[in-house]
């Protein structure tokens, strides 16, 4: 269940649906050293990896993918329980913009145009540094406006 009184409105409370929050941060810096290989290398294959990796993570959710797999197997259970979970739809949407993003990118890659594996993946990795070191998911506060644009009852997930 949504809990309308904090200032996030993807948290969730309690064990229901909920994923832990540090799972897709954990993810994102993941990803982040993917897309800076692919950046610095300008490796169609390279970024096409991670494309693969978002559209596991978008048709999935997040804690199936790949990165969130690793992340339950070796970091989760070296921490402590969050203190809140987060609902996944956010992430798991912020993983489907990662895919268009680099799907694009591989494109125009595939089309010929020199500098679009770099473009691509340096658009991705802004995002990816963001949530990494900032916990600011581009991809889910994208989500939270699309919401809010809907009206209230899509913005409490319903």
């Amino acid at each position: 269940m949504t809990d309308p009184g904090t200032k996030n409105p993807g948290t969730v409370r309690g064990s229901g649906g909920g994923i832990d929050p540090r799972g897709p941060r954990v993810g994102a810096g993941l990803t982040a050293v993917v897309l800076a290989i692919a950046l610095v290398t300008g490796n169609v294959w390279v970024l096409a990896g991670q494309a693969v990796i978002f559209a596991l993570g978008s048709l999935l959710g997040v804690q199936r993918s790949p990165y969130g797999l690793l992340f339950r197997r070796f970091v989760r259970p070296r921490l402590a329980p969050p203190s809140e979970l987060e609902d996944p739809a956010p992430p798991r949407f912020a993983q489907t913009v990662g895919l268009i993003v680099t799907g694009v990118g591989l494109i125009f890659a595939a089309a010929g145009v020199d500098a679009a594996v770099e473009v691509a993946a340096a658009l991705a990795l802004v995002a990816a540094f963001l949530n990494t070191v900032f916990g600011l998911c581009l991809g889910c506060e994208l989500y939270l406006l699309l919401a809010r644009l809907r009206g209230p009852r899509a913005a409490v997930g319903q």
